[in-house]
Order: C-alpha cells, then structure tokens, then sequence
C-alpha cells in the first residue's frame, strides 16, 4: 500500500509540485515562530541572578557627565534616604535592571592573548543585598576591600570558563586595558554567581562582570537601588523625590519599582514575536486555502481513477484513507526537504544560542503537528466527497 501511494504521487509530481512548495513554506513559517517563543521561554525558566520585589530604582539626570561623584556625596544620599521609614536599603548602580543600558569592555588574561567581551556591572557593596544576588563560590566584596591592589570582582560562571577554562578562578587577576595601553586596571576575582541576566527573564545569557565602585576613584553613578518595606505603593513616589530634592535639587530624578520596568521590558521583548505570530497565521490562512483548493481540483481529476478502485472492490473508507495518507506523505516529504536547509542552522551555529537542539527539536515536533493537523483538515472534505460517490457515478463522470 505504501509503495503503491508513493507511485501515485510520483506520477503526479508535475501538480504536486506547487502543493509541495506551499507546505514547505508553511512549515518554514511555522518553525520560525515556534522557534522564537520556544527560545523565549527557554530563557523564561532560567533564573535571572537576582531579586526584583520591593526595589525602585531612581536615575538621576544631572547636567554634569558624573553626577555622584565622591563617597560623601554618596554618603549623603544613602543617609538621606534611610531616613524614610520605607526605605530598607540603598545601594548604587551604574543602570537599574530591565533597563536597556549595556556597558561591554574587553578584557584579557595576562600572559594570554584571549581576549573576551564581557557586559561590565559597576555596583556599590550593597547591591548584593538589595538585590539577593547569591554566589555560588567566594564572598561579594566589601570593606574589607578597602585599598586593595586590584578592584574586586565577581564572575559569571560563563565569563569565569571563557577567562580561565576549567581553572579555578577564585583569587586570580586580568585586566581590561587596551592592547596598546600603558596603563593597566587590574581586577581580582573574589567570588562567582551563576548567571546574573540583567534585562530580564527574556534576556540572553552572556559574559558578566560585576565590579565593585570606589566613589573617590571610579565615574560617579546615576542608578540609585531602593529596597522598600513589603506593600509599599506607589503613593510612595511623592515623597521618595521630594527626600531625593532636599539632597540634592539641582537634579532631577526618574522614579520606576523595577516591577514596572519589568513589565515594559517583557512587552518590548513579546512585541516583535507577536506581530510575527499574526503574519504567519496570515499566510497560514492563505496556505490552507490554497492547499483545500487544489486537494479539491485533483479530487475531482480522479473520480474516474476513483471509481474504478470502488468498481473493483475498494470500500468507501479505503478511499478516504487513501486521499488523507497521499496527503500525509506530500507534507512528509516537504516538511523532510524543508529540514534538510533548517538542520544547517543549528549545525554550523549560525544563530547561535538562540536555536540551540533542543529548541530545534521542540520547533521542528511543533511545527510537524500543525502541517499534519493542517493537512488533515484540508483533506477530510475532499475525501469525504471522493468516498461518497457510487462506482457507477464515478465511473460515468466527465
């Protein structure tokens, strides 16, 4: 039966050519969208690194380039904000999480010509605690870094394995200085973190490098870090910037709990993915009616074919099975030949992480589903109808 439904549709390769091509295309266009929500949310379910309840962030917006500048003026904000009952904990950040910002700086091993980027975070000792970022080796840094040789960082895992390899990193140093440079800032590995993904559960794992600010040394910083009592709402903000303008009101300050940013980070993600949803039901849409409409064509072209198959003893079910199994293996062998140029994606690692196997796997099941259940439903009507007919109107048919 198999090889005898394969010569039907190799004697017909001239009409189902273009039937052929349209389901190629239609599970090209399903992949793509399986592809991009499946590795959305791949990325959903890893841990981001940190903790985003009851934080606010403020960034300031001064004239000058470095607006904190210098420990006593950090030192009077974050006593200044203490004393707000609400208010918890303060720590400094170069930019709030779920924001945009990105600081990547390349840095080098010494005695190695490896040379790895890495997004920079430059945050104060308390941003560990505000945050919840856990280390899963060494220690966050801290005072006791006061004065130290080199600035104390912690690593990603990802950052430590492209700097050292399977080497411990702990205790080790590099720095971050040009090539052709004269100078040299040099950094001490103090602890490591698992991953820390700053922009989010959406955001893509990279090379992460969180170093401690020296405020009488360092650039002075814009993002401010809140950490509020549990249930504070967001009437809170009218006081949180009239404190902020008795420091200092020469600036100004833009107030978000990071739940919100979170938010407009998540719909700035989905968007794109969900215009790409609707486009492709779209051309979905047009797919299934152009697959219905020459099922139905060629259909009609066999009564006769079909009628002589019941004349002989074919029952109605024999042919209903038959009409939806050439479809079954028509979208079969497209879909296969459609695999055979997807497969190079992930095999030459063209996209990189962001079609690694297992998304390939899922996107490649998922879209095979929806071509066979589309194929069926284009199917059943015109086998229904072709089972129908009595051996003596098929036979009479013109």
């Amino acid at each position: 039966m198999f090889r005898h439904l394969l010569k039907l549709i190799w004697k017909r390769k001239g009409r189902n050519l273009m039937l052929s091509l349209e389901i190629l295309l239609a599970f090209v266009i399903v992949f793509a969208v399986a592809a991009f929500g499946l590795r959305y949310f791949q990325l959903y379910q890893m841990p981001t690194g940190f903790v985003a309840n009851d934080i606010w962030s403020v960034e300031v917006n001064a004239a000058e380039s470095k607006p904190i500048k210098g420990a006593a003026r950090y030192e009077q904000f974050k006593r200044g904000l203490l004393a707000l009952p609400e208010v918890k904990q303060v720590a400094f950040i170069t930019a709030a999480p779920f924001l945009s910002h990105t600081w990547n700086t390349d840095y080098l091993v010494p005695g190695s010509e490896t040379r790895v980027r890495a997004e920079q975070v430059i945050v104060s000792d308390e941003a560990f605690s505000v945050l919840g970022i856990k280390l899963e080796q060494g220690r966050p840094f801290d005072h006791s870094d006061d004065g130290a040789a080199a600035t104390p960082v912690v690593l990603n895992r990802r950052l430590a394995h492209a700097l050292f390899g399977t080497e411990t990193a702990l205790g080790r140093q590099f720095d971050a200085s040009e090539r052709d440079s004269k100078t040299h800032t040099m950094f001490k590995v103090v602890g490591l973190v698992d991953d820390l993904r700053k922009k989010g559960e959406l955001d893509k794992p990279g090379n992460v490098i969180i170093v401690r600010h020296l405020p009488d040394v360092d650039e002075g910083l814009r993002g401010i870090l809140v950490k509020l009592a549990p249930g504070t709402t967001r009437a809170f903000e009218e006081k949180l910037n009239r404190q902020l303008k008795l420091i200092n009101n020469e600036w100004t300050y833009e107030i978000s709990p990071l739940s919100a940013l979170r938010k407009t980070m998540l719909s700035s993600r989905l968007t794109p993915i969900l215009i790409l949803a609707v486009i492709a039901a779209f051309l979905l849409l047009m797919v299934a009616f152009g697959l219905f409409g020459v099922l139905w064509q060629n259909t009609t072209r066999r009564i006769p074919e079909i009628g002589l198959r019941r004349a002989i003893g074919a029952n109605a079910g024999d042919i209903y099975r038959q009409i939806i199994a050439e479809q079954f293996l028509l979208s079969t062998g497209a879909m296969l030949a459609a695999l055979l140029l997807l497969v190079q994606l992930p095999l030459t690692g063209a996209l990189g992480e962001s079609l690694n196997w297992t998304v390939f796997a899922a996107a490649t099941a998922l879209s095979m589903g929806v071509i066979y259940l589309l194929s069926l439903l284009c199917s059943v009507y015109p086998g229904w109808r072709a089972s129908r007919l009595s051996p003596t109107q098929a036979l009479h048919y013109e």
